[in-house]
């Protein structure tokens, strides 16, 4: 027996409870098809607990400088692994509780669990059962993949969803990956106590970033204690002594080294869960990395079928996946004609203190080959970092000299993940930059020396 369905929404990361409950709201009859849980990897494994944990990790790292503040505390600083992992857990289960009330509370609205796959290309079959609909979106997200390095299958290895249940100390935290996830965990765990060393494939962290922003994140991590082993290669595993733990053999930048690991991290990347979806019964085309390909619209090379998030390749983001499902209503259910290419690429990276990025790298814009300007400005200038002492970090804002739009800017310090929404908002309005260089901000506050940076503009020199 076939079910139909106005629509179907396969996956409930950030895109498809919202678009699920707009299509119900509009009078489809919709269906949310949910093979494990409510929220994705942002409310479970991603976003919700990785930020929770990070909470902890700075509460023990300002304790443990209290000092510095002329504050006293009696006794070591410690960390309760059980009683982070609770925390984490609790603030998990109420962001879940929240979703599943809302969902069961929406009209025209049927949750399915099970795991959906395609047996044509308006028939999807769901634990036996065989559902159907004119509209169908592809929101099943990604997973995380291990190195390929040999022994890899033969010793524990955590990635960011295995990290979750962890509720004690490791005594020393190896990290694969020098990238956002892998950092992240890095300083985190580092801050509650663990040795932790990271061993990246490249000549730098974060490559995708200019070498300053790295070399100032390398730096901030290696004073908290974090250790670094670059273009590394050959690296072969095999388990640590009594079988416990890791023992890692490589060849970083020439020369060989061996690390004896209490713990393994994989944070080397991921890949979409597109593998046992049944795509190839509903002719649904995906890329060489089994990314599903989509239209600037989300449309799919199939009609009546759509793909947002992390599966369409489009955008690695729990923001960009929610504004995929902004896309596809807004263009669907009002008749709009907003598209993926209008958005502008904005991120963070949320490290201690944290990065916040928006539209262009200096490397991109040299590229344009188009005049350029370029202002900088050190933490250790802006008041209110030296009140809070914390001035690590610099801000770095590219702007077209003739156009005068801002074209991208990284800011690497105190706040920086909040500051940077104050240049997006102003390239999202397609605005000259002198419209917030002009503007009066409050004091004492880090925003308020954005109009500073900007008036110090100059022209950006020829690469050395």
């Amino acid at each position: 027996m076939t079910t139909s369905y106005d629509a179907i929404v396969i996956g409930s990361g950030q895109a498809g409870p919202f678009l699920a409950v707009r299509l119900a709201q509009a009078g489809l009859k919709t269906a949310l098809v949910e093979r494990e849980h409510l929220g994705g990897t942002c409310v479970n494994d991603g976003c919700t607990p990785t930020k929770t944990l990070v909470a902890s990790a700075r509460t023990a790292h300002v304790a443990r400088r209290a000092g510095d503040y002329g504050v006293r505390i009696g006794g070591a600083v410690s960390v309760d692994m059980k009683a982070v992992k609770s925390r984490k857990d609790r603030v998990v289960a109420a962001s879940v509780e929240g979703l599943t009330k809302w969902i069961a509370a929406t009209p025209n609205l049927t949750l399915l669990w099970g795991h959906a796959r395609f047996t044509g290309p308006h028939a999807i079959e769901v634990d036996g059962a065989t559902i159907e609909a004119d509209k169908i979106f592809i929101n099943v997200g990604g997973r995380a993949v291990l190195p390929t390095w040999p022994g890899i299958a033969d010793v524990p290895v955590l990635t960011n969803t295995s990290m979750m249940a962890v509720d004690t100390l490791p005594e020393h935290l190896v990290v694969a990956g020098g990238s956002y996830i892998g950092l992240e965990f890095a300083q985190m765990y580092r801050r509650f106590g663990s040795r932790v060393t990271v061993v990246e494939y490249g000549d730098r962290l974060i490559a995708r970033e200019d070498r300053e922003v790295s070399r100032e994140v390398q730096q901030i991590l290696e004073r908290e204690g974090v250790s670094f082993h670059f273009s590394v290669h050959c690296a072969k595993v095999t388990p640590g002594d009594g079988g416990r733990g890791v023992r890692i053999s490589l060849n970083a930048g020439g020369t060989a080294h061996e690390l004896e690991g209490s713990h393994l991290l994989a944070a080397v990347g991921r890949r979409p869960n597109t593998d046992d979806l049944g795509l190839d019964k509903a002719g649904i085309a995906t890329d060489a990395r089994g990314y599903v390909t989509v239209d600037d619209e989300l449309r799919t090379n199939v009609p009546g079928v759509w793909a947002l998030g992390d599966v369409n390749g489009r955008g690695a983001f729990t923001h960009t996946s929610f504004n995929d499902h902004q896309i596809v209503a807004d263009n669907l259910l009002h008749g709009a004609t907003r598209r993926v290419s209008d958005r502008i690429t904005a991120y963070a990276l949320f490290i201690d203190p944290p990065l916040g990025r928006v539209g262009m790298t200096e490397a991109e814009v040299r590229a344009r080959g188009r005049p350029a300007l370029v202002g900088t400005m050190p933490m250790t200038r802006v008041g209110r970092a030296k009140e809070r002492g914390e001035t690590q970090g610099f801000m770095k804002v590219l702007v077209d000299a003739g156009s005068e739009r801002i074209l991208g800017a990284s800011l690497l310090g105190i706040e920086g993940d909040e500051i940077v929404h104050s240049l997006l908002d102003v390239m999202a309005a397609d605005a000259s930059y002198k419209v917030i260089e002009r503007a009066v901000h409050i004091h004492p506050t880090v925003s308020e020396l954005i109009p500073t940076l900007l008036g110090q503009l100059k022209p950006l020199e020829a690469a050395p």
